[in-house]
C-alpha cells in the first residue's frame, strides 16, 4: 500500500529531527540546554527596555531609534555574534528622512441653520488630539482653513475605470476619504492603496491634504513629506458630525462604497482648519541590527536563514509618547532571545542564522527591504526568513507561513510538540500594501514564517501600547517555537 504524501513527509521530518532528539522525543543536551535559556523573564525585560521614554518611541532616524539601535548592537557583542564586518560593526545603514510633529489643532465648522436673514452661520469644535484626530507624521507645517471634500477612497485610477475626484474641484481644499479600495479582488488598486499614491494624487490635484477617516485615531509615520500639504486623520465619530449635513454616516457611505463598487464623492459645507508645527530631517539614517551565529558546514555556511523583526515604531509627538510595547518591542525581544539562545550552542546547525532588528517599517518596510536587496556578510543566499511582528499580548501563538516548501509547515508543527503553544497556521500566498518584514523575502521567492500573538493588541499605534499590557510568556513560548524551528531549518 502506498502511503500518503503526508505520512511520508511526517516520516522525512522525523528522521531529519533526529539529530537533535534523544530518547522518547526528548531534546538533545545540546540543544535543551539552549532551549532553557528562553525565559518570560528576559524577553519582558527587553520589551520594558524598548519601550521605554529613554529611546523615546523608536521613531527610525530618530536619536532616540540610533540610541535603541546601539544598546541591541552592544547586546549582540556581549552574546558573541558575528558582526557584519568590521567598520559597520552591527549596524547596517541606509537612507530614512523623518518627521516630527511639535504641535498639531484640528477645528471642525459646522454649518447651522441660521435662518435666511443671518446668512451661514457655523458651530466650531475643536478636535481632541488622539482622542479625536492625529496629523499624519510625515506632514509638513502650516496653518490653514478650506473646504470639506468628500472623495470616497481618494483614489484616482483612469486605467481602471475608476475615478473619486471625478467632476470634484479639491483645490485649495481638505480631502476627506477613508483607507481601502473599491474592490480588494482587483491587485491593480494596490498601489492607490498606498498613503505615498494617495498623498501626491491628493497634492497634485491642489489639494491642501487628506483628513482620513479612521475608527479610532492611530499614529501613522508610513509616507513621504510633501511640501504645503498637511494630511491628519479624524475618527468615524468626529466624521459623522460632518455627515450629518448630507443626513448621513460614515459607516452608510463606506457600506454603499463597498457594495456598489463606484465612486461617491461630494463637496461638503463644512470647513476645516488644520494648524501644524513639524520639523522633517530629509538626511535621516536608519539601522538595521544585524549578528550572526555562523554554519558549521563548510559547503552550507554561507546560505543563512534569517530572523528578524521590526525594531522601530512611530516615535513621540505633540507631546503624545508612543511607546510601541507589542508593536513590536516585543517582537524584537524575542529575535533577541532567540540569538542569545544560538550563541549558547555548543554544537551549531549546517547553516548560517542571521538575526536582524530591522528599522522602517513602520515608515514602509524600509530596513527589511534594504536588508532584502543588500544582505550584509559573506553569505550567498537567503535560505528562509522567520519574522515576529507583535506577538506580545496575548495567550497563543498564531503564524503564516510560505506554501512551499511543505517541510516549512512540518518544521513548525514538530518544535510545537515542546512548546505547545502554535494556535493555527495560516498560508502566505501573496503580499500587500499592509505586508510586514517578510514581504521583500517571500517577494524574492525566499520561504517564509512569520508569528504573531492572538492578540486582541489593543491600543494599536497609540500612547496604550505600553508595558502594562505584555504577557511575559507568549513572548517566550514565541521565542521557543521559533528557535526549535530554525534550528531544523538550517541543519537539515
Amino acid at each position: 500500500m502506498k502511503r500518503s504524501k503526508a505520512a511520508l513527509f511526517a516520516t522525512l521530518a522525523v528522521i531529519a529531527l533526529a539529530p537533535f532528539l534523544g530518547a522518547a522525543g526528548k531534546l538533545d543536551k545540546n540543544l535543551e540546554r539552549a532551549f532553557r535559556t528562553i525565559n518570560p523573564s528576559d524577553g519582558y525585560a527587553y520589551t520594558k527596555t524598548l519601550a521605554s521614554r529613554e529611546f523615546a518611541g523608536r521613531l527610525t532616524g530618530h536619536e532616540g531609534y540610533t540610541a535603541a539601535a546601539r544598546w541591541a548592537a552592544d547586546k549582540f557583542r556581549q552574546w558573541g555574534l558575528k558582526p557584519i564586518g568590521p567598520k559597520e560593526g552591527y549596524l547596517q545603514a541606509y537612507p530614512s528622512p523623518y518627521t516630527v510633529v511639535d504641535k498639531a489643532e484640528l477645528t471642525l465648522y459646522l454649518p447651522e441653520d441660521a435662518g435666511p436673514q443671518k446668512g451661514p452661520s457655523f458651530k466650531e469644535m475643536k478636535l481632541l488630539p488622539e482622542k479625536e484626530f492625529l496629523p499624519l507624521l510625515f506632514t509638513d507645517s502650516g496653518d490653514r482653513t478650506g473646504d470639506l471634500v468628500f472623495a470616497g477612497w481618494g483614489i484616482s485610477a483612469p486605467e481602471l475605470n475608476y475615478d473619486d475626484y471625478a467632476g470634484l474641484d479639491v483645490k485649495g481644499r481638505f480631502v476627506l476619504c477613508f483607507r481601502g479600495t473599491p474592490d480588494d479582488a482587483e491587485k491593480g488598486f494596490q498601489i492607490y492603496d498606498e498613503h505615498r499614491t494617495r498623498m501626491r494624487t491628493a497634492k497634485d490635484k491642489g489639494a491642501l491634504g487628506i483628513i482620513y477617516i479612521y475608527p479610532e485615531a492611530v499614529s501613522n509615520p508610513n509616507g513621504d513629506w510633501i511640501e504645503g500639504f498637511t494630511p491628519a486623520m479624524i475618527t468615524e465619530k468626529a466624521a459623522d458630525l460632518i455627515f450629518k449635513e448630507k443626513g448621513g454616516s460614515s459607516a452608510e457611505l463606506k457600506k454603499a462604497l463597498s457594495t456598489y463598487k463606484r465612486p461617491i464623492s461630494f463637496s461638503l459645507r463644512s470647513k476645516a482648519r488644520l494648524a501644524v508645527e513639524s520639523r522633517n530631517f530629509p538626511k535621516g539614517t536608519g539601522y538595521n541590527v544585524v549578528g550572526a551565529v555562523e554554519g558549521s558546514d563548510l559547503s552550507l555556511r554561507k546560505q543563512c536563514l534569517v530572523i528578524g523583526g521590526h525594531f522601530d515604531h512611530n516615535g513621540t509627538h505633540m507631546g503624545l509618547f508612543f511607546p510601541g510595547a507589542d508593536d513590536n518591542a516585543s517582537g524584537s525581544a524575542a529575535v533577541m532571545q532567540i540569538a542569545q539562545a544560538f550563541s549558547k550552542l555548543d554544537g551549531r546547525p549546517k547553516r548560517s542564522v542571521v538575526f536582524a532588528l530591522f528599522g522602517g517599517e513602520e515608515m514602509g518596510l524600509q530596513g527589511s527591504t534594504w536588508f532584502a536587496d543588500h544582505v550584509p556578510g559573506p553569505f550567498e543566499k537567503v535560505d528562509g526568513m522567520f519574522n515576529f511582528d507583535m506577538v506580545g499580548e496575548g495567550d497563543g501563538i498564531g503564524s503564516g507561513a510560505s506554501a512551499e516548501p511543505a517541510e516549512l509547515r512540518k518544521v513548525l508543527e514538530e518544535a510545537n510538540q515542546y512548546v505547545k503553544a502554535l494556535r493555527y497556521t495560516g498560508t502566505i500566498r501573496e503580499v500587500g500594501v499592509r505586508g510586514s518584514d517578510f514581504a521583500p523575502f517571500f517577494a524574492k521567492g525566499i520561504p517564509c514564517i512569520s508569528f504573531h500573538s492572538n492578540g486582541p493588541h489593543l491600543a494599536y499605534h497609540q500612547t496604550g501600547d505600553s508595558i502594562y499590557r505584555i504577557n511575559p510568556d507568549i513572548i517566550a513560548d514565541a521565542a521557543r517555537l521559533a528557535f526549535l524551528s530554525a534550528y531544523y531549518w538550517a541543519d537539515r
